[in-house]
């Protein structure tokens, strides 16, 4: 018997980080550790399902940044030789603790689940884009888009060319890496307005997730929203997030993760190791950066941590999908009592929380998926939920976000304040930027006879990149946590000088014509150029 479905939906993002003039970046090492830890595991776990012919829904949101990266020629270059040098700390590591068999044994684990992850690589020959585009033409895999550059898109609303440009570009880019537009978006951070709802279906966006208290004070309020989806007033199917499987796999203090079983995250090799004897595994920007090899388990409190052991880790992963699917099973129960419609709890994590903080993360993923069946919990994704669910109450969803708090205040704090006045203010020009071009009639100002019209194109389009990776939401979330604060702030002052730049090149006659070939290195290259036509008919 069926009791409900399982709506597991994971959100893979990293802000677009790409230092050609740098051998080695610290920062570019967010994605390294990503495709090492989270994105190829699971794509391992995949494989097994199809594999053992195991009865699998799942939904993935890739932000176009991530997948640019994932296909940006240098950046995989530089992703195999991390994955190389994995492969061989591991082998220096076996060799140094050979005395020491406690240690021995975890340094052995590592060496073979780099191993595991070289082979899924190289089993893909480093295309992560083809990789999971193939996993969705199975059916079972649905991917979401989300817009260009993740920024929070309440935050635009009073840009119209801006949330235009995020949208287009973000979709017409997935379209083209995965071969299919999607249906859905992963909406940053959560984060909804109802302004917002006119631009996502023109967009042709029929679901998004929010967070729950966004439809539990909609107009009118949906008690309901948590185990079925609703549709806004102009037809958008949207779900709500289930708060309870949140907290037991978010939280680290009360959820799965803190369990002593598992492999502490924040302690690591680099921090205890000789500084010649790994320095050369790391970014080389003189920093204790984490190396991937971690010894210890979390063990519980801030003392001494006891050696990992990965079959005690293995036996915390059984429980905890047990337990979760056990719990699934009490809502769904519960829920279909007062229902007349088959219900659905809808689970959305950060893809990199499995696998990346959590390190265990895809193997409980994998046994919540084979054991679902064993507790009436069928999983599905989100589009064949909403395509299940043609009828449902209507409701305008009201403001809110995942972020602290339920709304955009980490966003919107006073340590981040100047960011948004300046996004804005950049916004505007744009605007004058795509008017500029649309009512070039091709004559040189300069009198000279030469048609510059293809030239101020060119900076336009460059300009409308600069501005979108400037709107990122990391940006002001990474100000405000005093994580990577000085990087933060200089990515963000590097586009937004870069936009003033190639602006000024289309706005001003008195600039010099420069060729479109012309070798300029700007912030944002490498990544997808917008339209400037989406800003053509903004308000400002």
């Amino acid at each position: 018997m069926v009791t409900g479905h399982l709506a597991i939906v994971l959100h893979a993002h990293l802000p677009w980080v790409r230092h050609p003039e740098h051998d080695r970046f610290l920062e570019e090492y967010w994605l390294f550790e990503a495709v090492a830890e989270c994105y190829l595991p699971l794509l391992r776990v995949l494989r097994g399902w199809i594999r053992d012919e195991v009865d699998w829904k799942l939904t993935l949101g890739i932000t176009p940044t991530l997948a640019a990266m994932w296909a940006d020629p240098l950046l995989k270059a530089r992703t195999q030789r991390y994955l190389v040098e994995r492969r061989e700390l591991a082998r220096l590591e076996i060799e140094r603790t050979v005395l020491v068999p406690g240690l021995n044994a975890v340094a052995r684990f590592h060496a073979e689940f780099y191993e595991e992850v070289w082979s899924e690589w190289t089993a893909c020959d480093g295309d992560l884009i083809a990789a999971w585009a193939g996993m969705a033409r199975t059916g079972r895999l649905e991917l979401l888009g989300g817009p260009a550059t993740h920024p929070i898109l309440p935050l635009l609303t009073s840009e119209s060319g801006s949330l235009r440009a995020q949208l287009n570009l973000g979709l017409r880019e997935h379209q083209r890496q995965f071969g299919v537009r999607p249906s859905g978006l992963w909406l940053p951070e959560c984060a909804w307005a109802p302004a917002l709802e006119k631009p996502l279906i023109l967009e042709g966006v029929r679901h998004c997730v929010l967070e729950t208290h966004g439809l539990l004070r909609g107009t009118p309020p949906v008690p309901t929203a948590v185990f079925l989806p609703v549709h806004s007033p102009g037809g958008l199917t949207v779900f709500g997030r289930d708060p309870t499987s949140a907290r037991q796999v978010w939280s680290r203090q009360g959820g799965y993760p803190g369990d002593p079983r598992y492999r502490e995250f924040h302690r690591d090799l680099a921090d205890e190791a000789e500084w010649e004897s790994v320095s050369r595994f790391l970014p080389g920007s003189g920093v204790r950066v984490a190396s991937g090899f971690k010894y210890h388990r979390v063990t519980g409190g801030s003392g001494d941590k006891a050696l990992y052991e990965p079959h005690q880790a293995l036996q915390a992963v059984e429980e905890h999908a047990v337990h979760f699917l056990t719990q699934r099973q009490r809502q769904l129960r519960s829920a279909a009592e007062g229902l007349t419609r088959t219900p659905v709890v809808v689970a959305p994590y950060d893809a990199e929380l499995l696998g990346h903080w959590w390190f265990e993360g895809p193997q409980f993923l994998d046994r919540v998926m084979r054991l679902a069946s064993q507790f009436g919990v069928r999983p599905e994704t989100l589009s064949a939920v909403a395509e299940a669910h043609p009828r449902a109450w209507v409701s305008q969803p009201a403001e809110s976000s995942w972020g602290a708090g339920g709304h955009l205040g980490v966003w919107l704090h006073p340590s981040n304040a100047d960011l948004q006045p300046r996004l804005r203010s950049a916004a505007a020009k744009m605007v004058s930027v795509a008017r500029a071009i649309r009512t070039d009639n091709g004559i040189d100002p300069s009198g000279s006879g030469r048609t510059d019209r293809v030239n101020r194109t060119h900076w336009a389009r460059k300009a409308g990149r600069e501005l979108l990776l400037a709107q990122a939401s990391d940006w002001p979330f990474l100000i405000r946590m005093g994580t990577a604060e000085s990087y933060a702030r200089r990515r963000v002052e590097a586009h937004l000088q870069a936009f003033d730049e190639l602006a000024r090149l289309v706005l001003d006659p008195s600039e010099p014509h420069l060729h479109p070939e012309s070798a300029v290195a700007w912030p944002g290259e490498g990544f997808p150029e917008p339209d400037p036509a989406a800003w053509e008919s903004a308000q400002g």
